[in-house]
């Protein structure tokens, strides 16, 4: 079973493919996005990223939280439901 992670405090200029690319570096990632502004279409600053396995998440999380990811402290940890 995969993980959800939320990923907040994101760059304005971050792309989905940002996030795959950041997130692959510690496994699969079965799907990531960012959360847009339905009015604006502008990112809100946050997005999600599904991790194939408990390890893979819990390692990107330990890796990301709290780094500097394009000039922005990013807050990674796993994603809280609905």
């Amino acid at each position: 079973m995969g993980k959800k992670l939320y990923i907040g405090n994101i760059g304005p200029n971050a792309t989905q493919e940002h996030l795959q690319t950041l997130f692959s570096c510690f496994g699969k990632v079965k799907k990531a996005y960012i959360v847009n502004d339905k009015d604006t279409g502008k990112s809100k600053g946050f997005g999600f990223v599904e991790m194939s396995n408990d390890d893979e998440a819990k390692a990107a999380i330990e890796a990301l939280d709290g780094k500097d990811c394009g000039g922005y402290t990013v807050k990674v940890n796993e994603a809280k439901g609905k």
